[in-house]
């Protein structure tokens, strides 16, 4: 069986290419460390924050509706980052830069060392940062010795 390693990249659609930018490149740039390009496809323009782990592109809508993360489709994505201190950083410069960024905040409920920061793109697109959590860890780390997890 071939195993999936990774989320390769993600597309999202946005309502001003150019608004959406100037907050991506906020996030992804200035406090995210990520690279960024821009194709063209089809005669639609393309912009693509990167790293070393997966692809983050953005590209114009076609149509003016509303997200709604309580319909069926995307609710939220949810960036990783190494420490709940590292958390708390992401958190701090997101405001900085103006994001209105949750205060990063421990939530038991979800796991026991589960910290998160939540904060809206321009198009209400719900991402979250949270820390590399031990169960994670685990799984990653001792993936041949926990099957059937």
């Amino acid at each position: 069986m071939t195993e999936v390693i990774g989320i390769d990249h993600i597309y999202i659609t946005v309502r001003e290419l150019a608004r959406s930018e100037a907050f991506y490149d906020q996030v992804f740039l200035a406090i995210l460390g990520f690279r960024k390009n821009q194709f063209t496809l089809g005669n639609v323009p393309h912009i693509q924050y990167y790293n070393r782990h997966m692809g983050y592109v953005l590209r114009p809508s076609q149509s003016q509706t509303d997200h709604d993360p309580d319909s069926p489709g995307l609710h939220h994505l949810c960036f990783r980052v190494d420490t709940v201190a590292d958390v708390a950083e992401v958190t701090t410069q997101l405001r900085k830069s103006g994001i209105a960024a949750s205060e990063a905040t421990h939530y038991p409920d979800y796991a026991a060392d589960y910290w998160a920061s939540y904060f809206n793109d321009p198009d209400g697109i719900q991402l979250e940062v949270t820390n590399y959590r031990m169960e994670r860890r685990d799984r990653h780390d001792n993936w041949n010795h926990n099957i059937g997890d």
